[in-house]
């Protein structure tokens, strides 16, 4: 459910997850990417048709997302189109000469996502053969490319530098592209750099709240914006308790929830809320094999270091570059080498092909981290711009700034008894929940 409304470039702002008692009960606050309410009915059916497809077997149609993507069946890179996955040491010129020694071996990028974090980078690339336009099949030609790109991969690693890629043919049913980036980063262990993370704080909604009621959105000073995850033993009703604070993002309900997913554990309750600026994450979790875990503090680090690593990869540092043009051979090789060439590294790209036209965003920075020279902008600038336009933007916060109504201070909440924290999100939530869980027991006797 988390995937569909992602994919329709929604924001999930508040949900409510609960299931007990052969029961599921999901409520999910949504506005478009621009902060509006879903007024097209077309947007609305497509949702409803997407989240009970499996049981009518009534597919939904294709449809169009506020940003302009159209999503629907003949929209799925994934499935339709060979694919390259790699994991190896970031390094300033990485994509470049990737996508370089793809165009020399006649393959047509159509698609690329690329993360970095901790010094580690995970690519995936769907591509054609060049001539046909079709998916490239063949078994040989296939490990031939594959062979290519390792080489050129592991040409600039040291000894005992870790790296693996991979070609795979077309197949429906493909994992979902970002869903895959988060395995294969959590599979090459971009986890274990730093210290653990510290904790969230246990009455962290009941003091977001209180913020709110006193002075709108949470600041960074008071609330902090550092990721912070901790986790819990609720033995009496066989939960653990994962607690997640953050800068809050587009897609980060996503992020969370597949990662918990894809390390085998079921969500069964959680509370999810952002403040501003502020996201908090609340979730009641049990393994796959229905056992209580988490039941020692090796476990719980490296769940919490997944759970912090998988918030931060998205998080895009350096200047925002978008690419609107004609799609054509070569393209993505041209735009990374003026990169490369005027000593620019990426941190995130992802780019894709909209009919006849390519859609891309760039997040770069200077070879070492830093912000870009603005004379060396300008070189990029001068040196692509006859070919394509190329939309320079500053790395945009979220949420988007809006103009509100601040009460006077005659009008704020100043009484201290209001204010204490009587209970968290999450006790309320499992106020409701117990109720719930007794009409449930009831029923099934």
């Amino acid at each position: 459910m988390v995937q569909v409304l992602t994919d329709l470039d929604l924001v999930i702002s508040k949900s409510y997850i609960s299931s007990d008692g052969g029961w599921l009960m999901d409520v999910f606050h949504v506005t478009d990417h621009l902060g509006s309410k879903l007024t097209d009915p077309t947007l609305v059916r497509y949702i409803q048709q997407s989240l009970v497809a499996e049981r009518s077997g009534v597919g939904p149609g294709e449809v169009r997302t506020c940003l302009g993507k159209l999503v629907g069946p003949g929209h799925q890179l994934a499935s339709e189109h060979t694919a390259l996955e790699l994991t190896a040491t970031d390094r300033p010129g990485l994509l470049s000469e990737i996508s370089a020694v793809l165009t020399e071996l006649a393959c047509h990028v159509v698609g690329v996502h690329a993360w970095t974090h901790n010094e580690r980078a995970a690519c995936i690339a769907y591509v054609a053969d060049r001539a046909t336009g079709r998916a490239i099949t063949d078994t040989a030609r296939l490990a031939h490319i594959q062979d290519q790109v390792d080489s050129v991969v592991g040409a600039h690693q040291g000894p005992g530098e870790r790296r693996w890629v991979r070609m795979f043919g077309p197949f429906p049913g493909r994992v979902h592209t970002e869903r895959r980036l988060h395995q294969l980063m959590r599979e090459d262990r971009d986890y274990e750099a730093g210290p653990p993370p510290p904790p969230a704080d246990a009455d962290q909604f009941a003091a977001a709240n209180i913020e709110v009621r006193r002075n709108g959105w949470p600041s960074s000073s008071s609330m902090g914006m550092e990721t912070r995850a901790s986790i819990d033993s609720w033995m009496e009703r066989g939960y653990s308790v994962v607690n997640i604070r953050s800068r809050d993002r587009p897609r980060l309900l996503f992020d969370t929830v597949c990662t918990l997913t894809d390390m085998q554990y079921l969500v069964f309750h959680a509370a999810v809320s952002s403040h501003g600026p502020l996201a908090i994450q609340e979730y009641y979790i049990r393994h796959m094999d229905g056992c209580t875990i988490l039941d020692t503090e090796s476990e719980r680090q490296r769940v919490t270091r997944c759970l912090v690593a998988a918030v931060e990869r998205r998080v895009s540092h350096g200047l925002r570059l978008d690419l609107c043009t004609r799609n054509r051979q070569g393209l993505l090789s041209d735009v990374t080498r003026a990169f490369r060439e005027n000593g620019l590294s990426l941190t995130r790209a992802e780019c894709t092909t909209r009919g006849e036209t390519a859609v891309g965003t760039f997040y770069v920075t200077d070879a070492h981290g830093g912000e870009v020279d603005p004379e060396r902008m300008e070189a990029v600038r001068r040196e692509v711009g006859g070919s394509f336009n190329l939309e320079i933007k500053e790395n945009p916060g979220w949420p988007p700034v809006k103009t509100s109504k601040d009460p006077s201070p005659s009008r704020r909440n100043n009484n201290p008894e209001e204010d204490r924290p009587k209970f968290s999100l999450g006790s309320l939530l499992w106020s409701r929940i117990e109720r719930f869980s007794s009409n449930f027991g009831s029923i099934k006797s």
